[in-house]
């Protein structure tokens, strides 16, 4: 009915009591929803980026030393940084803004709710920039309780914004959740991302491998990780090492590790040799491997070194030698068996670390220092400080496939001699022991010097800052001069004489009394005849005995090692020249001589430290033969059969070298006697080889330690008094009858052996406390030898009596020695050398560690097992199983021990069980092919 009026008859609407409501005003408007849409993208990266970067740094915590970090983490914090700096202004602008446009809102709640989130927000990005570290700037040093709170408050702060964000928005208008979903699920998602992209490794994406595989590597015992080659350029990138490490740089830039390549002269002579043979006999150069694993590691592991053709003068790796990144890229020490048995991989670097442009090589830089410990974990694993490390190289054996002759023949051997000796700790049967024992070879060879390097720190809370010195200080002192002689290193030769200086002063010593000296040499005294077994007159000072003119003496002259951890000489033994110069004169003429330098070809002194040492000297080293009797005077390893003989002097011992000395009929004054250890490296037969059909370069000679004494002659003047500089004086003695005693051979000289016993009894005539003991034990060593096993146990009770508590070591070792011969007590005899080995044991505040000394378990295996062979029952299966887990003991100090393998097999046999073996099988003798063969992986199978 209504709807039938005209418009002007219908009634006009009434009027409500309550005005129309205000339409809503949004508080961000369509601009700012744009900076708010750039906010919150800039949220999500910020918060997943952030959630990975805290489950690493967790995980790094948790399972430390272990380390998750990884390039792409430090991708993800450049991007989490460089993002976070980015969000700072906008979010600024934003909250600023919002602020002056919404503060007068009538909703209070989320007005204030939006001030603290903000107020929130502005913390989150002040942490943020307090945990920035760049060089120049004030920075919050890392480790600090400050900086562990800043970077606790930049993660919980975070967390509490969003809550606090979503509590303002409820304050208002209903949240549109759908972009909060959205906005969660692609978060996720890029978590997920990282997730994946951490366990990516693009170091493998383009890697080419060697058509062998794995057996690209052999004769040399080394291996990449992943069997595939590694870039050259990595491998040498030494110059980037140098931009925090200068110091660092410039020693290992004139060390004989860095010119370790083939290039130069004395290497390169035998190598080239080496691959020629091979190529001849073989067809190939593969047994040259077995070299460049050591001493060219850059072509080698980079592919290049396989190349008959390969130019070992010219080739852009050549010159590499031993890089930083060649030893600090190692990421296992496979074994102690030498040869390079290590495994290398290509580190893991930090972005931008070979970008050429300048500014993204600043931010590599400043990415390392502010977070420094993944180049340190990278870089410096526990095992670099080991012994063990040094072993890969520093031992070697030569293999069939360079030498064509057994499965195993020991070459150098620093390690094993290093293991087994006093001076470091972990040896228990030296005749001399320091204070406290080394523990590895950095000890001496990479001593600590003041430095503000990087790396360096306060390692003896001195206040003073130091880092380890990487020239190595060794013995080659005939490297760098012939490095010189070559027209590119004309510039360095002030680097390179000093280099030379640096190895000369460590084999000297260079401390004024003498304590790091590594050998002395004494003139101990006389005989009246040429007999070995003589009556001593001596020690020449004090005593001072008138020589009879026309008279026939015998000087000894003692050699001893000092601070020398392993055998002297070490290394390449047979091309070295150590020798003993010795010279008598009387009344102005020489009337003795032997280690005369020569003319070639003539029996001329040279007259000035150059030319060929008089082959009858006496040589501190190894005579090494072929097949044919020949000397390996070429340094060819392919070649090497057997020694003549070896005159290489253990740690803590000494030899003794005796000179016939004839006095004229007419001899009026005095006799002045010298006797200098010289030291030359190289040999100079094997440097006539070199540079044939040139004139042979004169090498360096280093005068390692001298002594003199002037005689009076009957019917002429005194002489003055003179004092020997050895100190203590008794240890003369010691020295005299240990040099005897190792020259007798074990009893194989019976006139030596009567002279050590008449020595140490001299000894304990000067009744002096700290040198009773070295003579009792000592006794008690040649009696155990001579089988005279009461008159030994005599010596070692004695011995008892002076404190043996600081020897308890070598009183158990010989008293196991005496109770297992002839069966005379073999549980004593094991609990002793258990004691020995026993962990519990340990002298940490004296660095001894016995339970590596190899020789001590192996004793005990042999003990165990004789044992059992007695037993019935279970007690003779407990045995066998005791010695089994001695002889693995041995293994994993030396897994090539020959007699330890057989004595596993022997034991695996009397028990009917074959042992579980896991691992490829180590290389040991022949003899020992059926031990190795029955260490199968199988359990519990009848024999």
């Amino acid at each position: 009915m209504d709807s039938a009026l005209s418009p002007e008859a219908r009634p006009l609407p009434v009027a409500s009591s309550f005005p129309a409501p205000m339409p809503y005003v949004h508080a961000i408007g369509p601009r700012l929803k744009l900076l708010l849409a750039l906010i919150f993208a800039f949220v999500a990266i910020l918060g997943a980026t952030g959630a990975y970067l805290g489950a690493i740094t967790f995980l790094n915590w948790y399972k430390a030393p272990h380390t998750y970090t990884s390039p792409f983490t430090l991708w993800m914090f450049i991007g989490h940084v460089g993002i976070g700096v980015a969000a700072i202004l906008p979010f600024l602008l934003f909250g600023t803004y919002h602020f002056l446009t919404a503060r007068r809102r009538p909703n209070r709640v989320a007005v204030r709710l939006g001030l603290l989130m903000f107020g929130t927000g502005i913390l989150v990005c002040g942490t943020g920039v307090a945990l920035i570290q760049l060089e120049g700037l004030p920075q919050v040093p890392t480790g600090t309780i400050t900086r562990t709170l800043i970077y606790a408050l930049h993660i919980i702060l975070p967390i509490a914004a969003v809550w606090l964000y979503v509590l303002h928005r409820r304050a208002g208008p209903d949240i549109n959740w759908k972009w909060g979903y959205s906005w969660a699920l692609g978060t996720a998602g890029f978590v997920g991302a990282t997730a994946i992209m951490h366990g990516m490794d693009p170091r493998a994406w383009y890697a080419e491998g060697p058509k062998e595989g794995a057996q690209y590597f052999h004769p040399s015992d080394s291996r990449t990780a992943n069997g595939k080659f590694i870039s050259a350029e990595v491998l040498m990138a030494d110059e980037y090492c140098m931009k925090c490490h200068a110091d660092i740089y410039n020693d290992h830039l004139h060390s004989a590790h860095k010119f370790s390549s083939f290039n130069n002269p004395a290497y390169l002579f035998s190598v080239k040799e080496t691959r020629e043979v091979a190529l001849k006999r073989d067809g190939n150069v593969k047994a040259s491997r077995w070299c460049a694993g050591c001493h060219d590691p850059v072509p080698f592991f980079s592919g290049a070194f396989d190349d008959p053709n390969f130019n070992m003068e010219k080739h852009p790796t050549a010159h590499a030698g031993i890089t930083c990144t060649v030893c600090h890229a190692i990421t296992n020490v496979n074994s102690t068996i030498g040869n390079g048995a290590f495994t290398i991989e290509e580190p893991q670097h930090y972005p931008f670390a070979f970008s050429k442009d300048p500014t993204l090589q600043w931010v590599n830089q400043q990415l390392i220092k502010a977070k420094p410990d993944f180049h340190k974990k990278t870089f410096l694993k526990p095992f670099h400080k080991t012994a063990e490390f040094c072993s890969t190289c520093h031992k070697v054996s030569l293999p069939v496939a360079l030498n064509h002759y057994k499965d195993f023949l020991r070459g150098q051997n620093h390690y094993d001699t290093f293991l087994g000796s006093g001076v470091s700790g972990y040896g228990a049967r030296a005749f001399y022991d320091p204070p406290k024992g080394q523990g590895n070879c950095a000890s001496c060879h990479m001593p600590l010097k003041p430095s503000l390097d990087f790396g360096s720190k306060d390692f003896d809370r001195s206040g003073e800052r130091k880092r380890h010195d990487h020239f190595f200080p060794g013995a080659n002192v005939g490297l760098f001069e012939l490095v010189k002689l070559e027209e590119r290193y004309k510039d360095r030769a002030a680097a390179l004489d000093a280099a030379t200086k640096k190895n000369a002063d460590f084999l000297t010593g260079t401390d004024p009394d003498g304590k790091d000296r590594k050998l002395r040499i004494d003139i101990f005294g006389l005989k009246s005849g040429s007999a070995a077994d003589d009556q001593v007159i001596g020690p020449l000072r004090p005593i001072l005995p008138k020589l009879k003119p026309g008279q026939s003496y015998l000087v000894e002259v003692v050699l001893r090692t000092l601070n020398v951890g392993h055998v002297f000489p070490q290394g390449t033994a047979d091309s070295n020249e150590i020798w003993v110069d010795f010279r008598a004169i009387a009344d102005g003429k020489e009337i003795a001589r032997s280690g005369a330098l020569k003319k070639p070809g003539t029996d001329e002194d040279s007259g000035d430290d150059s030319g060929e040492v008089d082959r009858w000297s006496h040589f501190t080293n190894v005579w090494m033969l072929d097949r044919n009797g020949n000397r390996i005077d070429r340094r060819n390893p392919q070649d090497i059969f057997t020694p003549l003989y070896d005159h290489q002097i253990p740690p803590g011992a000494a030899n003794v070298v005796h000179y016939r000395l004839d006095i004229p009929a007419d001899v009026k004054g005095s006799v002045e006697i010298t006797a200098k250890l010289r030291y030359r490296k190289f040999d100079y037969k094997y440097m006539a080889y070199v540079h044939k059909d040139k004139p042979v370069p004169k090498l360096p000679i280093v005068d390692m330690c001298a002594d003199k004494v002037v005689l009076p002659v009957e019917s002429g003047a005194d002489v003055p008094p003179q004092e020997s500089p050895i100190q203590p004086a008794w240890q003369r003695w010691n020295d005299y009858g240990i040099a005897c005693y190792l020259e007798a051979g074990a009893g194989a000289k019976r006139g030596q052996t009567k002279q050590a016993v008449a020595a140490f009894k001299t000894l304990l005539t000067l009744d002096v406390k700290d040198a009773n003991p070295h003579a009792h034990i000592n006794l008690a060593r040649i009696y155990i030898d001579d089988g005279r096993l009461n008159a030994a146990a005599a010596e070692l009770e004695k011995a008892r009596q002076y404190g043996p508590e600081k020897f308890w070591w070598k009183l158990a070792w010989f008293a196991a020695l005496v109770n297992s011969e002839n069966d005379r007590d073999l549980e004593a005899a094991i609990a002793d050398l258990k004691k020995i080995a026993d962990p519990a044991n340990r002298d940490p505040d004296n660095n001894r560690d016995f339970t590596r000394d190899a020789v001590v378990l192996n004793r005990l295996a042999n003990i165990q097992f004789k044992k059992a062979d007695g037993e019935l029952g279970d007690a003779r299966r407990g045995l066998f199983l005791e010695a089994i887990e001695t002889c693995d003991r041995v293994l994993a100090i030396d897994s090539e021990d020959a007699a330890t393998h057989n004595r596993l097999f022997q034991c695996y046999t009397a028990i009917g069980k074959r042992p579980k073996y896991e691992g490829p099988l180590p290389a040991v003798g022949a003899d020992s092919l059926n031990a190795i063969a029955v260490r199968v992986a199988s359990n519990d199978v009848p024999n």
